[in-house]
């Protein structure tokens, strides 16, 4: 039962991860302008994503712009656009696997073995979802750490971290420690299956002599 509640923990932290996943590779503040230094306070802020550019006037009206060319973006974008939409949809799979896997549901195969070995697998995508989003996440935030203390970047045109990166670290932690949880509990139950059924094997043998 505890093993249960534990594969749930994994599952619904996952799951959380996820959604902030799917947050952060639509929101456009994965960098905003900073007004650090003798940066002059416009009543223009500007931010950027993987999708589009935003600018906020102190009005209260936004108006972005997407990206109109795809090869024309810097390598990391397009890189981390991919990583991004490819932890999404690792993220996707691993739900629906994980859901087939896990101990409480009477979803496939019932054999405990199996179940154990899917709720792994699907443990392992929620680990890589992760693991891609941590890697985007963090690139995108070298490369605006970089240019911020580039001093041939002009003062008025440096850019600092935005909301998006934060819930992108977030949300890859949620996802790889709910992996994690998958994975051990499903690992100590194989131990305990194999444990049980070495010591029930001399009983099962005299009782046939």
């Amino acid at each position: 039962m505890a093993n249960s509640g534990f594969q749930l923990l994994g599952y619904f932290l996952a799951l959380g991860g996820w959604i902030g996943i799917i947050s952060t590779t639509v929101l456009p503040q994965w960098k905003q302008s900073s007004y650090a230094g003798d940066a002059i306070i416009m009543a223009v802020g500007l931010y950027e994503g993987l999708w589009m550019s935003c600018a906020s006037q102190s009005t209260g009206q936004v108006q972005c712009k997407i990206f109109d060319s795809l090869l024309s973006l810097d390598v990391h974008i397009q890189t981390c656009r991919a990583l991004m939409v490819i932890s999404v949809l690792m993220g996707f799979i691993a739900i629906i696997v994980s859901v087939v896997g896990m101990k409480c549901t009477k979803v496939g195969d019932n054999n405990p073995s199996t179940k154990s070995k899917i709720a792994i697998s699907g443990g392992s995508l929620f680990l890589l979802s992760g693991l891609c989003t941590l890697v985007a996440v963090s690139w995108y935030a070298t490369q605006v750490s970089y240019h911020f203390f580039d001093p041939n970047t002009p003062i008025n045109a440096r850019y600092e971290f935005g909301p998006a990166l934060f819930v992108g670290w977030a949300a890859a932690i949620l996802m790889m420690l709910g992996g994690s949880f998958l994975c051990c509990s499903c690992v100590n139950e194989e131990r305990r299956g194999q444990q049980f059924y070495r010591q029930s094997q001399p009983s099962t043998a005299r009782e046939y002599v």
